[in-house]
């Protein structure tokens, strides 16, 4: 949980400026200030009023539709059980909530509120909390938070697979012991090919998300040679390798439709931003330390503007649908093909179009793809095969996940009827397949070919530009999270306290140098920084860093 800031630095900054943040990382300070709770009794008091004359104001409409619309049939009693200001109020709900609103002009109290609280807050409330200890804890959680990050603030472990630029090897944070998967971009490699486009669109979209169905970007930077993203490390290996290499080709069926209602949640978040993926396949879907799947690798994906289409012939053959094999123009429905893909290929261990160890062409399996009907054995439930047919539909227009409801049409598939999705979004479901922490779920780094060495591409100062908007450094929310998880956070204010209960003795006294505890403070100015730091402490006694 953050802190109320939404920076984790348990500031406050959330009680002053409610729209700035979200609810579910709203904490009051144990010591608010006058000022705070005469803002919220003015808060409060604005929106009963509010509240008080749209309920009087919808009532008498309502009354009075219902004495305009109700035929005259005599009295009629009460029952027992409600008394007349209930029955009246049942009666008076016959109106839709909707257009009491608008007649009433509903959202005008609200604005005027609005208004009213935030006029309030700007004034002596925000300059008391500019003065107060939560708003230097914020400034230097913030500063922490922007700290230059580079190839030193990790150690680096052993290599776990190729991308498309470069090597993927394990890395861990010095200053807080998190582990996460490094994947490099080679510059050469990048120049090479003009992809820094492509780079920067992963990146970006990367930033942007943030799901538990997809993998998390938390940090950039570069090197000499590489661009860095240090993303969320998925130690249970890929699908590919769970499907093919342990045992029968395949899962049980109730395995696969777990992964697929994971799918089915991470497509949907990522089309909220209005992404396709284009490239589903066991490959990109990784399973953490528990047995849950996110979905990585998103060098394909691409943000489709509101109202618009796009048209692209990329993703993996096999897996791309009809439309971007015609190279037509396309939505959010080649992720959903890519996901009947997925689950056909979980249960029947080979892909739709292409047995087991078949070697066929592209050109005769992108025949295969447009004109062919899939085959289904006995391992398909009458449910899978439904999902599978409704999924892998040639037509975009007919097929499943492809009209207005979206994702919300195939969670209501039969085959999910045993799936909670609301638990599941909770990670209140426990996998069908928990991963052994003793196993390695890739292949052996002897397996892992290397990369030639890209010759003739020379690097200049015309790049820099592009490497700037690349390594940025570290993304806030997953950053924020590490603090919380690592024990940094607690600690940290632990020691702000410590130091504010003991200020008053200090106010008259010089500055003298404050010893950080041995944490993370401590941890994180001797993370490889050939640089002098200076610890002091000011009025309220609590520490600031010069450099």
């Amino acid at each position: 949980m953050r802190g109320p800031c939404g920076c984790g630095c348990g500031c406050g900054f959330r009680v002053f400026f409610p729209s700035v943040f979200p609810a579910s990382v709203a904490r009051i300070p144990k010591s608010s200030t006058p000022s705070v709770t005469a803002a919220i009794t003015a808060a409060t008091a604005a929106t009963t009023a509010a509240t008080t004359a749209t309920t009087t104001a919808a009532t008498n409409i309502t009354t009075t539709a219902s004495a305009a619309q109700t035929p005259d049939h005599g009295t009629r009693e009460p029952s027992s059980q409600h008394s007349p200001a209930e029955g009246s109020s049942r009666q008076s709900m016959k109106l839709p909530l909707k257009r009491s609103k608008e007649n009433l002009g509903y959202p005008s109290y609200i604005d005027s509120s609005k208004r009213f609280v935030y006029t309030y807050l700007s004034e002596k409330p925000f300059e008391e909390y500019q003065d107060s200890k939560y708003f230097r804890r914020f400034l230097q959680w913030k500063w922490l938070e922007r700290r230059p990050v580079t190839k030193n603030t990790f150690r680096h472990y052993r290599v776990l697979g190729k991308g498309g630029f470069g090597e993927v090897c394990a890395c861990q944070v010095r200053a807080t012991g998190k582990m996460y998967a490094c994947k490099k971009l080679e510059k050469k490699r990048i120049k090479r090919r003009k992809s820094e486009g492509m780079a920067l669109n992963e990146k970006r979209i990367l930033e942007k998300l943030h799901s538990r169905f997809v993998v998390s970007l938390a940090y950039t930077y570069e090197t000499k040679d590489t661009l860095c993203l240090v993303l969320t490390i998925m130690n249970g290996g890929d699908l590919k390798y769970h499907i093919y290499n342990l045992g029968n080709p395949g899962f049980e069926e109730p395995r696969a439709v777990f992964y697929a209602a994971e799918l089915c949640c991470g497509l949907e978040d990522l089309q909220k931003e209005r992404i396709v993926y284009r490239d589903l396949k066991p490959e990109n879907i990784l399973l953490d330390d528990h047995g849950h799947i996110r979905i990585s690798d998103l060098g394909l994906a691409l943000e489709v503007p509101e109202g618009e289409m796009v048209r692209g012939r990329v993703g993996t053959v096999g897996y791309m649908s009809p439309e971007i094999i015609n190279n037509e123009r396309y939505a959010f429905s080649p992720d959903w093909w890519g996901l009947g893909c997925l689950i056909y290929e979980m249960i029947a261990g080979h892909t739709p179009f292409k047995k087991y160890k078949e070697k066929v062409t592209r050109e005769e399996l992108e025949r295969r793809v447009k004109n062919d009907t899939e085959e289904y054995s006995e391992k398909f439930s009458e449910d899978a095969k439904s999902i599978c047919s409704m999924l892998l539909i040639k037509d975009p227009s007919y097929r499943l996940g492809c009209q207005s409801n979206g994702a919300a049409a195939v969670k209501q598939h039969p085959v999910f009827k045993d799936i909670n999705f609301s638990r599941l979004e909770a990670n209140m479901l426990d996998p069908p397949f928990c991963p052994d922490p003793q196993a390695i779920y890739c292949k052996d780094i002897l397996d892992i070919g290397r990369f030639s060495v890209v010759k003739g591409v020379n690097l200049d100062s015309s790049d820099e530009t592009f490497y700037a908007q690349f390594a940025t450094g570290c993304v806030s929310i997953p950053w924020q999270n590490e603090m919380i998880e690592s024990g940094c956070f607690h600690d940290l204010n632990e020691a702000a306290d410590e130091g504010d209960a003991t200020s008053h003795k200090k106010e008259k006294m010089c500055p003298s140098i404050l010893r950080p505890k041995r944490n993370f403070l401590r941890r994180i100015f001797r993370r490889g920084v050939k640089k002098s730091f200076v610890i002091k402490v000011n009025c309220c006694g609590w520490g600031y860093c010069l450099g």
